[in-house]
Formats: C-alpha cells, sequence, structure tokens
C-alpha cells in the first residue's frame, strides 16, 4: 500500500468556553465575562482541523467516536468544511465528549473539567487499521481514554497494542498526553512509548514521564534539562523524534541525536485570544513536517508558527495559515 495522510485518533470534545475575572478559591464566586464559547477539541478533532488548514490536499483521517447529540452535529459540522478530512471511520457511540474550559482573565491561565463520554469506548480493536492508508497515526490522549488505557497482558496497554499493530503495517506512529498529576503516568506512557516513532508532549508531562524536573515551583523553566529530558524519552523508546514544547519554545532531539531549540515568537497581549488548543497545533505543524520528510528543525520551526496563529482565534484552528504563509509569518514575528 502506498501510505499518504495523516490520521489521528482518540479523543473528540466539545471545548465550553468560559473567562472569568480571576480562578475563584474553595467556596469563593467569580463572574463569568461575556458569553459561553464552543469550539472543537481533543486530539482527534483539533490535529484533523488544523491540518486541513495548514495544507488542503493532505489526505487526512479523523478517527474517535460521537454521539448522536447536539454536541456531536456540532463536530461533525467542524470536519464538514473541509474536503480532505475523511470522517468515514467516525464510531458511533452514546454522549459526545465535553470540557468545560475556564480560562483566568487575569493570568491567561485554564482549567479543564472533562466528561470523558463516547471516547472512553475507542480500544485497540475499535478499528481495522489494515485498511487504513495512513503514513502516520497520531493517537492520543493517553491518560484521558478508558478502553486504551486499559492494561494489555502482552503489550502493557491497549494504546500500546494498538500502535504496535500500527508499526507492522508500516505506519509511523506518534503520541500525546494530557497533564495530569499521580502515578498514572508511569504506568500508561511508557508501555506507549515503546512503540512510539513521534512523541510530542509539553514540559509537564515530559518531567512526569521521566522524572526530570523542567519547571521549578516558582514557574522557572529548568531548558539546561531538557537535552537530558528528550534522551530519556528517546531511552524509553521513541524511535525518530522526542519534542517537547511550552511557552517558552520547542526543543527536541531526533533519530541521529541531533539537538534543536527554539524560541517561541514573540506575540503582543492583543495579538492572544485563547489558548486552548495551542499545543495540538503545535503538533500538527511539526506532524506535518514528519509527513513531508523535513528536518527537525524545520518541522518545529512550523509548529511554533501554527501554534502562535492559533493564539490569535476564538476557537482552536481558524486562524492557521497555510504552511507557506504560517513559514512567512514565523519570520515576520522574528523566528530563526
Amino acid at each position: 500500500m502506498q501510505r499518504e495522510g495523516i490520521c489521528a485518533l482518540g479523543n473528540m470534545i466539545v471545548d465550553l468556553l468560559f473567562e472569568v475575572e480571576r480562578y475563584p478559591g474553595l467556596g469563593e464566586l467569580s463572574a463569568i465575562r461575556g458569553a459561553r464559547g464552543m469550539s472543537a477539541g481533543g486530539l482527534a478533532c483539533n490535529i484533523p482541523l488544523d491540518l486541513a488548514r495548514l495544507d488542503g490536499s493532505l489526505p487526512i483521517q479523523a478517527c474517535g467516536v460521537l454521539g448522536d447529540d447536539a454536541e456531536g452535529d456540532y463536530l461533525r459540522a467542524q470536519f464538514s468544511q473541509f474536503e480532505n478530512i475523511d470522517t468515514g471511520r467516525i464510531l458511533p457511540g452514546a454522549q459526545t465528549d465535553y470540557t468545560l474550559v475556564i480560562n483566568d482573565a487575569q493570568t491567561r491561565e485554564r482549567t479543564f473539567f472533562s466528561y470523558c463520554g463516547s471516547s472512553g469506548l475507542l480500544d485497540a480493536d475499535s478499528l481495522d487499521l489494515s485498511a487504513l492508508p495512513a503514513r502516520i497515526l497520531h493517537a492520543g490522549y493517553i491518560l484521558l481514554l478508558e478502553g486504551l488505557d486499559r492494561s494489555d497482558k502482552e503489550h502493557g496497554t491497549q494504546m500500546a497494542k494498538l500502535l504496535r499493530r500500527a508499526q507492522r503495517l508500516g505506519m509511523r506512529t506518534s503520541v500525546d498526553v494530557v497533564s495530569e498529576t499521580g502515578d498514572r503516568f508511569t504506568r500508561l506512557v511508557p508501555p506507549a512509548l515503546r512503540y512510539t516513532d513521534y512523541c510530542i508532549i509539553n514540559e509537564l508531562e515530559a518531567q512526569q514521564v521521566v522524572g526530570v524536573p523542567l519547571r521549578e515551583p516558582d514557574g522557572r523553566l529548568r531548558a539546561e534539562n531538557m537535552r537530558e529530558a528528550l534522551g530519556r524519552l528517546k531511552a524509553l523508546g521513541v524511535g525518530a523524534w522526542a519534542v517537547v514544547h511550552c511557552p517558552e519554545g520547542a526543543y527536541g532531539l531526533d533519530e541521529r541525536g541531533e539537538y534543536t531549540a527554539l524560541p517561541s515568537l514573540r506575540l503582543s497581549a492583543d495579538e492572544i485570544k485563547s489558548t486552548t488548543g495551542a499545543g495540538d497545533a503545535f503538533c500538527a505543524g511539526t506532524l506535518y513536517g514528519a509527513h513531508e520528510g523535513w528536518r527537525l528543525a524545520d518541522a518545529l520551526r512550523l509548529g511554533t508558527a501554527a501554534a502562535a496563529l492559533s493564539l490569535g482565534g476564538h476557537d482552536t484552528y481558524s486562524n492557521i495559515l497555510p504552511v507557506a504563509e504560517s513559514l512567512r509569518f514565523y519570520k515576520e514575528k522574528g523566528g530563526r
């Protein structure tokens, strides 16, 4: 099979967006500013929509589970705007996942309250991977997919089993996780990394996985530890690119051991409308570079541009520009 395109498999979520004057303490009240927003969310929504904005000719498959409800209809309508997104592998479920996203107007920090509905039905046997034409399978979020987080005697987890099966069929694999404290990282993430070609996660997730401190309690980034953390991700089995992204920049280690560090683009406060979905936009740009055979550094530039552009939109994807325009934006903003 001639493999082409990118498949995003996993959480399909409607984000219900609220901005508050400040995030309240326990038992306190905080006023909601403006009307409630709604946006596509979750890896299997954001990644296809971001990629379709970057390249309208790239074959894209969206794989997940949607309910027969208003939230599911909303997400189907988002996909239908793009002819190159194949939704034929979306399975029917009970209730569509949703997340309450609370944005603090003062700090711009976000807090998430997630309901995992139909996405929890996905497991390693939900889809016939042998019929999937994609060159890259991007799956996640680990820790937020009940079925794929279940244990598997041979591979460790159902997610690891799925990724191993995809590799045997000739696909490159990529994973993403959600930020969470607790011991589930050490139980659920390493088994998947043994069958992962591209690992693209943020600094908080990376330090949970490998135990290398990347963020001080006062918020300072420990950039001097980044290369060690990336090396440990590779040691856990990541075959090609280990990538960590954060507000300060993007860091990566490729299959030859070449280390790349790129700063984020400088944006003014009025250029930032919402930070929701910026991590997935970064993943989409980076994966596009991987699909096209680019060097890691060039892929990180596109990922950085896509993430910065996503910040200027009121949803997760509509402000992202086609590849050439995104890279032009990167240079205009002082990217190197």
